[in-house]
């Protein structure tokens, strides 16, 4: 592939010699970190887009950092890339459309994107099914005692789920559930699924942010059977209706769709499932195109010959969302590129200072590190799923991973939250690791926005390994940048390097990582499950447990 002469300039000038390191303390610059995000979030790769040429470029730079430190490659055959195999879905030229018929024979139609958004279905391209439909609550099954499918039979039928979880249920479990619900209808052969919100989840996403997104394509890898991979292929479609639509499905129910609000909108509520008299027809159209992208893998072996076999992981996407699609009445010069400098090149740039200072200490860890530059996390979490499914090292050997997702280097931060810390010894761990630096472990400060689900790092746990997503805290004014943030640059162009970025934070986030990776590796025993977590014991049964605290 040939690249432009301008990207091959600021290669050269980036890829900067090893600075010596001191024989105890690795030195962290703001200077250096200042580098590498410069050049990740350069316009001239256009936003890092998933099978984009601006992120083929910048995968070969982070393969260039690993080479430079004399990393093991740890990609395909011998190299530092694990390509991947994509599959990009998008409506098709006609909308999708439901069609409700009520127990009187009445009958209304929506079209997608109008009171209805109908999901894609990545293996189906023309797709038509009609079948009765049964309410089953939140729809979540699970080994806390929750079951709401209990007395219902759901088989060959479309479930009508309510969106969310139950108030009062622990937030990272919960969000877990919220995401595995298709996987619970298929258990009890449902055919489809269908959402509905919430008094609570239509305030959070209120229905015309989510039309805003209804044209947006669907990403899945391709497993070795040429199809595109599904956690529940028997669920052959999914759609969302607003309340014209779920009014409709709810024609002549025991209980009105009020009534069921009311009850899940109390304290612990859970409203009970029953057959509705109502049936479903969902057709929908889409086309399908292969386009390939890396994920970046590098080891660092370790030194100890009884726990070298053993690894631990620091990751971080390199992706980002592209371009922006020009709008009618678009000033001349407006802003179209999502750098996404502090979503991720913040993140890639710490986890290259941390292999930087791996590599070059006096002492090498005990335990292998492995360093992934992942791709497709704004799609999906897929390069770090793909990762965790086909690893370079058997998946039992991998003993924690860390994740570095977007730390927000606005501000002089003086904690750090592990999302997840909660359920291993990751937590403690962490801890004891940054407290040299006056730095403090914070709980999760915005549990509504379910982020233990919302990373890399959860593919991991789900592979069973104990894993946390590592981010700058809410303290010394952290709350009020991150509020603004969100509201604002996130996925926006102004994601980019004309912020006030602190970048002796930048410094000071890396040492903080290379401090809790060498916690890791170089502890006899590593990171552990605590005996009785809902998710060691659903993903790691058989693992050894720690006694919690």
């Amino acid at each position: 592939m040939k690249f432009a002469s301008g990207a091959i300039a600021i290669f050269a000038l980036v890829a900067s010699p090893i600075a010596a390191q001191s024989a105890d303390t690795p030195v962290f610059t703001a200077e250096r970190v200042e580098a590498t995000v410069r050049f990740l979030a350069d316009d001239l790769f256009e936003g890092r887009d998933t099978g984009s040429v601006g992120h083929e470029i910048t995968a070969r730079y982070v393969a260039s950092r690993f080479a430079e430190l004399g990393l093991k490659p740890a990609g395909d055959e011998g190299g530092y890339f694990q390509r991947i195999t994509l599959q990009q879905t998008n409506p098709g030229a006609t909308p999708g459309t439901v069609t409700i018929s009520g127990p009187g024979g009445a009958e209304a139609s929506w079209k997608h994107a109008t009171e209805v958004l109908v999901g894609l279905s990545p293996n189906e391209p023309s797709l038509d099914i009609a079948a009765p439909m049964v309410f089953v609550g939140y729809g979540i099954e699970n080994k806390l005692g929750i079951n709401d499918y209990a007395g219902l039979d759901v088989k060959g039928k479309v479930v009508v789920a309510l969106r969310g979880f139950p108030k009062g249920m622990p937030s990272e479990e919960a969000a877990h559930l919220g995401a595995t619900k298709r996987q619970a209808a298929q258990a009890h052969g449902a055919i489809a699924m269908v959402s509905i919100g919430t008094l609570l989840s239509n305030k959070t996403r209120p229905w015309q942010r989510s039309v805003q997104f209804a044209d947006e394509p669907d990403f899945a890898w391709v497993g070795a059977d040429g199809k595109a991979f599904d956690e529940a292929p028997k669920i052959r479609v999914t759609a969302s209706l607003n309340d014209p639509a779920a009014r409709a499905a709810f024609a002549g129910a025991p209980q009105t769709l009020d009534a069921i609000r009311a009850v899940a909108d109390s304290d612990g509520g859970r409203p009970r499932g029953f057959n509705l008299k109502t049936r479903i027809r969902i057709q929908n159209e889409s086309v399908t195109k292969r386009v390939t992208s890396p994920n970046v893998v590098a080891i660092l072996p370790g030194s100890d010959p009884k726990l070298r076999d053993e690894y631990v992981v620091l990751s971080a996407h390199l992706d980002h969302i592209g371009l922006v699609a020009a709008k009618p009445g678009d000033k001349p010069g407006v802003d179209l590129i999502n750098n996404g400098a502090l979503d991720n090149a913040a993140g890639v740039a710490t986890m290259l200072e941390v292999a930087r200072a791996s590599a070059t200490a006096a002492s090498r860890p005990r335990r292998s590190l492995i360093f992934i530059a992942t791709t497709g996390e704004e799609k999906g979490l897929i390069g770090a799923d793909y990762y965790a499914r086909h690893p370079s090292v058997p998946i039992a050997s991998i003993v924690g991973n860390v994740d570095l997702d977007m730390p927000l280097l606005l501000y002089r931060f003086t904690d750090v939250t592990a999302f997840g810390a909660d359920h291993s010894t990751l937590g403690p761990i962490v801890a004891k690791a940054i407290e040299p630096m006056g730095l403090t472990l914070s709980p999760d400060p915005m549990p509504q926005e379910s982020i233990f689900v919302r990373s890399d790092h959860y593919m991991f746990v789900k592979q069973g390994v104990p894993a946390v997503f590592l981010a700058t805290g809410f303290g010394n004014g952290g709350d009020k940048h991150w509020g603004k943030f969100l509201s604002g640059a996130y996925h926006h162009p102004d994601d980019d390097m004309n912020q006030k970025i602190d970048w002796k934070s930048g410094a000071r986030f890396a040492e903080a990582n290379y401090r809790i990776m060498r916690a890791m590796a170089d502890a006899d025993t590593p990171p552990l499950w605590y005996a009785g977590d809902f998710f060691g014991d659903t993903f790691a049964p058989k693992a050894r447990k720690a006694a919690r605290p």
